[in-house]
């Protein structure tokens, strides 16, 4: 009995050592990319200082690559279905345009299908690229991006 008893302690001890995986918590891509700072600098057509991003060794290993990022559609024209997108970290009434969060939260979207808006925090994955020059476009985009089912 003390052995069935020992066994059966090793084999659940052994599921929820797996369950935990290496005991280290998986980072939130959105926590990543907040690891950023800025530096002013002239603008020729600005005409005037502006911040521009200075992205982490951590964000710049993640330029070009794949990533999944669960966040929320920003409804830029109308409540309907886009290929073209902002994606927030925040839903509506908190992202970065609406709300108190930074430009870190928002990246924009470009997908081969249509997505149907939705209110609800949806997963994506695609190609993260960096944006550090370009003041008319976000600092971060997802690109070839695909909705992801959540389980």
């Amino acid at each position: 009995m003390r052995a069935a008893t020992l066994l059966l302690f090793a084999i659940l001890f052994s599921v929820a050592a797996t369950a935990q995986g290496s005991g280290k918590k998986q980072v939130s891509l959105w926590k990543t990319l907040t690891k950023i700072t800025y530096k002013k600098e002239y603008d020729e057509l600005m005409g005037f200082k502006i911040d521009k991003p200075v992205f982490s060794e951590d964000i710049k290993k993640l330029d070009g690559e794949m990533v999944t990022v669960k966040g929320f559609i920003i409804p830029t024209e109308g409540y309907k279905s886009h290929k073209e997108f902002i994606f927030s970290a925040y839903p509506y009434s908190m992202c970065f345009f609406c709300g108190g969060a930074g430009p870190e939260t928002v990246m924009e979207v470009i997908t081969s299908k249509a997505v149907k808006y939705t209110a609800e925090a949806i997963t994506l994955r695609g190609k993260l690229v960096l944006n550090a020059d370009d003041i008319n476009r976000l600092m971060y985009g997802l690109e070839e991006a695909v909705i992801l089912v959540d389980n």
